[in-house]
């Protein structure tokens, strides 16, 4: 069997992989931050364990290594196949550059990057079949390339783990996850961090070095490649191989149960925790974030929402008046910050409608979304929770029979109901919404003919809003309330919408013409709303999911989570400006204030108009969990960090005072404990709280 030989690069990978596992494991076991002694039966653990997970990873992890060989061949440049395949990779080429393809609707550089890849595959091809006499030195230089970017990977990966270790004492956890995130941010903390230029020339020297023993290694294997059979043969005792694998690897992971943890984390290998960790979307709080004892949280958390008591956040929020069952409307606007509307200082006027309508609402001028996912946003406004460690509970396992804001509207009375115009299966949407008791309208409800306009994110805002008028109008025929939760996606890269409809063309694909278009749409909903009988027994909720971006000079930059939002329903509730600090997690309990509901809640959001409301705001990260409050921004991070920053406005003209939204973060070198305490707890008690089921309904 060709491919197990020891001339096969597969062998010679498999041990370099194995061999650098090995020295990585005796660097973090003597390394200052693994602060624990070890027994031998200990150690024969970590490294025994650590070799078999080793192995079945670089099975799993070789997939591609195994397609790119086995599809090294002669006889695929034989004619006729040698022309057909060129044929068909220049007609794919000719497609991805001059066709309108998946990868123009998403925009961004993905059709270079496919254009590219498509240019390179039909070109090399071309070599290989065009020029026979070369063809061996051609493949041995694709050959090195390919050798050199696998070890290249297998060395990164070794560097990067001891880095993270560095930092946290851990392996990969839901914080790489976070940095494949926040890119930007991570390039830049590595760049100040670390003598960048020394290090990659090193990983770049090694690895060099090292591809040219593989490559040499394996020059038997490149002058008689597999024929057929042995190609059958190996694919048939890797698939084998792969399925094992994929089936020990978990229940090997089980077994890390050690009360050692260091044990655990160094049994484990980094790219499967890597794995998991990008599918369990969790940081553990206690691990990871500094504490106050549990008693002293709660505590603290009752000051804040006051009648709860023991280990809950459960009480009676009384009503004032009779209760007044309006439909209610709730529309999320994908990525609507600020500063695209006129007051906070926009200049385009690309919001004119919005603007508008500000002006006859009640509007909040001081509110700050928890983060910068769209899951985020929907999270805030459905639990009425501080934003998580790590994922959005949105997209958890655990994400179900949660106490939401749809459930006391099902406890009044009302129909329930989320619409998506993209499909609900993203980012878990569905299975949230769904698991939550909302009756979902996505774009797979509609209608081929209930389709003007679509590009990868789903059908425009026009037809989504056409759409929700036609489900409110058979709710109304069923006499009885309606809330209906709206989530817009015009707003999105790549910011294509039907022509015609304002000044700004859709080819254009900038996000300036996203917010107008997404503008329109929503004055068209209005006057399709107008025109209906249960209008002026509506009460419409208009505000964003989260900023347009999210990158600034601190952590949390302040001005990235400062959102618009406001309440209209004319006739029913005044225009006023409302300055008061709050967060997105307390626009639906202010709602229900205003409605007067009675109802038992779970919510950490509270009504901002009761007396007993202490102003504050929540502004998250994946990692970063933020509190404002007093004009002090306090920041808890992993590995028990504690930062605040007293925020001095940085004051812009001709904007008027409340509409005002950058600070300066200026680092305290002493610290509050009163708002270090107060921050703790609210996150802390809201992670125990999830973790036992306390917030279910």
């Amino acid at each position: 069997m060709d491919y197990f030989k020891k001339h096969s690069p597969i062998i010679s990978l498999l041990l370099l992989f194995i061999i650098t596992n090995i020295i990585l494991r005796l660097v973090l076991l003597f390394h200052p931050i693994t602060q624990s002694g070890f027994s031998l039966l200990e150690v024969i653990s970590i490294f025994g364990f650590g070799l078999i997970s080793d192995l079945l990873v670089f099975v799993i992890g070789s997939v591609f290594l195994w397609f790119y060989l086995l599809f090294l061949s002669n006889t695929k440049y034989d004619k006729p196949w040698g022309y057909l395949i060129f044929g068909g990779l220049a007609l794919l080429l000719c497609y991805v550059s001059f066709f309108n393809t998946i990868l123009n609707e998403y925009g961004g550089s993905l059709p270079e990057i496919g254009i590219g890849f498509m240019a390179l595959k039909t070109v090399f091809f071309g070599l290989l079949l065009f020029l026979p006499k070369y063809r061996k030195p051609l493949r041995l230089v694709l050959f090195s390339i390919a050798v050199f970017l696998f070890v290249l990977i297998i060395i990164q990966n070794a560097v990067s783990e001891f880095f993270f270790w560095n930092e946290f004492g851990v392996r990969y956890n839901f914080i790489a996850v976070d940095y494949l995130v926040y890119t930007n941010t991570v390039i830049g903390n590595i760049m100040e961090s670390y003598p960048v230029v020394p290090l990659f020339a090193g990983v770049g020297l090694i690895t060099a070095v090292i591809t040219y023993f593989v490559v040499k290694r394996s020059q038997p294997f490149l002058n008689h490649l597999p024929n057929l059979r042995a190609k059958v043969l190996g694919l048939g005792v890797y698939t084998i191989l792969l399925l094992g694998s994929l089936f020990i690897v978990p229940i090997m992971a089980e077994q890390e149960n050690n009360a050692n943890v260091y044990v655990n984390e160094l049994e484990a290998n980094g790219l499967y925790k890597f794995y998991t960790a990008f599918f369990n979307n969790e940081l553990a709080f206690d691990k990871f974030y500094k504490t106050i004892p549990k008693s002293e949280a709660f505590a603290l958390l009752q000051k804040q929402l006051g009648a709860i008591k023991g280990e809950s956040t459960l009480r009676a929020v009384p009503g004032d008046s009779t209760e007044l069952h309006k439909n209610v409307v709730l529309i999320t606007v994908e990525s609507l910050s600020e500063d695209f509307m006129t007051e906070y200082g926009n200049e385009r006027h690309i919001t004119p409608f919005l603007d508008s309508l500000a002006d006859k609402s009640l509007q909040f001028t001081n509110l700050y979304a928890v983060g910068n996912r769209t899951v985020r946003g929907l999270e805030a406004v459905t639990l009425c929770l501080p934003p998580s460690a790590a994922e959005s509970v949105v997209k958890r396992v655990d994400n179900k029979n949660k106490y939401s804001t749809g459930h006391v509207f099902k406890q009044k009375g009302y129909a329930v109901k989320y619409l998506y115009g993209g499909d609900a299966f993203f980012d878990n949407m569905g299975d949230f919404f769904g698991g939550n008791g909302y009756e979902i309208i996505d774009k797979n409800s509609f209608l081929p003919e209930e389709i003007t306009f679509a590009n990868i994110w789903g059908v425009c805002d026009e037809d989504m809003y056409k759409k929700a008028i036609r489900e409110m109008n058979r709710e109304a025929q069923q006499n009885k309330p309606f809330f209906n939760h709206i989530m817009t996606v015009s707003n999105h890269r790549p910011f294509t919408y039907p022509e015609g409809k304002i000044d700004i063309s859709g080819s254009a694909k900038s996000r300036n013409g996203g917010v107008k278009y997404t503008d329109y749409a929503l004055k068209q909903f209005f006057k399709m709303a107008e025109e209906q009988p249960w209008f002026k027994n509506t009460v419409f909720v208009i505000l964003a999911d989260h900023c347009a971006s999210s990158s600034g000079k601190t952590e949390l930059p302040l001005e990235k989570y400062r959102i618009p939002a406001m309440v209209y329903a004319p006739g029913f509730i005044q225009p006023k400006h409302v300055t008061t600090l709050m967060s997105q997690i307390d626009v639906m309990p202010t709602l229900f204030g205003l409605l007067n509901f009675s109802y038992d809640s779970k919510f950490y959001g509270q009504d901002v108009f009761n007396s007993n409301y202490q102003p504050r705001a929540f502004v998250a990260t994946y990692q970063d969990l933020g509190l404002i409050k007093d004009n002090i921004l306090t920041v808890i991070s992993p590995v028990k960090k504690v930062k605040q920053f007293q925020l001095i406005p940085q004051m812009k003209p001709k904007i008027k005072s409340e509409f005002q939204t950058h600070f300066e973060e200026k680092p305290m070198t002493v610290l509050k404990q009163d708002l270090v305490n107060e921050t703790i707890s609210y996150y802390q008690t809201s992670a125990y709280l999830l973790k036992h089921k306390k917030l279910n309904r």
